[in-house]
């Protein structure tokens, strides 16, 4: 992705949280200068993979395959003392697909905080991380909803649905219902070793620098 393309996309999410009036901790708002000027909070931040992320998922299709998200709370993954648990906001566009994958680590609750309709499908694995065509089960509220393999679920604002381990899916913003802010609350979360897509795809973006990053991602820069 184009530095002024990642640019574009923080500030339609920084828009967004205005328009839905959620705040983020003082670093949210940090610039590289102020991450520079605060090593001991920014080796913190980035050991617990908090703070900006915004990915094309390696399609250089932003705008058809992509996400942005902030991870508010985290721990690190198997380090005892650490947080157990994860949260994030993930800023969706109409048609903004994020791919199919699972995670082996960790169960998450997906929510509809504000905005348009939330889409979310799902397909069941094997042992082996294999798709396969078996019915599916999920808890929306604490009201089970059987699906078939890939069937979509529509979550409306103030909806959730809770995704356990080593189940596929993928979700977009629904078309002609607008953007959506997204929340996601999980046991702890590590984005580098617990993303298993059904596709042979990137997790982070490759960056061309045509312009001064308006915030740093957690993921660059040494922790």
């Amino acid at each position: 992705m184009k530095r002024s393309e990642i640019n574009q996309a923080l500030r339609f999410a920084i828009d967004m949280l205005e328009t839905w009036r959620w705040s983020l901790p003082v670093w949210g708002n940090w610039t590289s200068a102020d991450f520079a000027a605060n090593p001991d909070v920014a080796h913190y931040l980035r050991s617990r993979q908090l703070g900006w992320d915004v990915t094309d998922f390696g399609s250089d299709r932003f705008a058809e395959q992509g996400l942005v998200l902030f991870c508010l709370r985290n721990g690190i993954l198997g380090v005892p003392g650490e947080r157990s648990y994860a949260e994030k906001l993930l800023f969706i566009q109409e048609g903004q697909l994020t791919p199919a994958h699972l995670h082996k680590a960790k169960q998450e609750d997906i929510i509809n905080r504000a905005g348009g309709d939330l889409v979310i499908e799902f397909c069941a694995a094997d042992e082996k991380g294999k798709a396969t065509s078996s019915d599916v089960t999920v808890l929306v509220d604490g009201i089970e909803r059987h699906l078939s393999t890939w069937e979509p679920l529509i979550l409306h604002p103030g909806e959730s649905v809770t995704i356990p381990t080593g189940l596929y899916h993928r979700f977009y913003g629904a078309k002609g219902k607008g953007p959506v802010l997204v929340g996601e609350v999980s046991q702890v979360n590590d984005d580098r070793t617990d993303n298993y897509f059904l596709e042979p795809i990137g997790r982070f973006a490759e960056i061309d620098e045509d312009d001064p990053p308006l915030r740093p991602l957690w993921n660059e820069g040494s922790i």
